[in-house]
């Protein structure tokens, strides 16, 4: 049995048709008949395990969300970009291109994830902070700020905390 389906409510967002989804029944924290976000289509969202996209979230273009990954609040998940694994994606956030959520990464604030990117296991981000290219952050970090991570740069936690700072002109 599937667990959503498209309703007829539809959006017109970045020259996109976008359908909302409803629950079909009882999984995680969703119940039968619960509204989540809006998809492109099917493809966006897993029928399987207790992924969910949640408020006004938005996923589009060949985005997936899947395995447990989920999206909440304005976030907007497009191109090529996976959140899976306990990924967690609120606020503002975009992740775009191939980038990938995963593994009990949290997104929030105006973060931007592009390119090839990669934030997991157990990371934070949030803020103002972009990660792009081929960059990865994973472990326990916590970053914030104003902050752009790119090329191959590689961020590993154990605790590390980085935050930026706006410069005053």
């Amino acid at each position: 049995m599937k667990k959503y389906e498209l309703t007829n409510e539809a959006i017109n967002f970045k020259n996109k048709k976008l359908f909302r989804i409803r629950a079909l029944k009882d999984f995680g924290y969703v119940k039968a008949g619960d509204l989540g976000g809006y998809v492109e289509n099917e493809n966006n969202l897993a029928q399987e395990n207790n992924c969910w996209i949640y408020h006004n979230a938005k996923v589009y273009d060949d985005a997936k969300v899947f395995d447990n990954g989920w999206v909440f609040e304005n976030a907007e998940i497009y191109g090529n970009a996976w959140v899976f694994r306990d990924g967690w994606v609120f606020d503002n956030a975009k992740i775009y291109e191939n980038a990938w959520i995963f593994a009990n990464a949290n997104i929030f604030g105006n973060v931007r994830v592009s390119g090839n990117a990669k934030v997991s296991g157990e990371a934070r981000v949030y803020d103002d902070v972009e990660i792009y290219e081929n960059a990865w952050v994973f472990g326990d970090a916590e970053i914030s700020g104003n902050l752009q991570i790119f090329g191959d740069a590689r961020i590993r936690g154990n605790g590390k905390r980085i935050k930026g700072e706006k410069k005053n002109d």
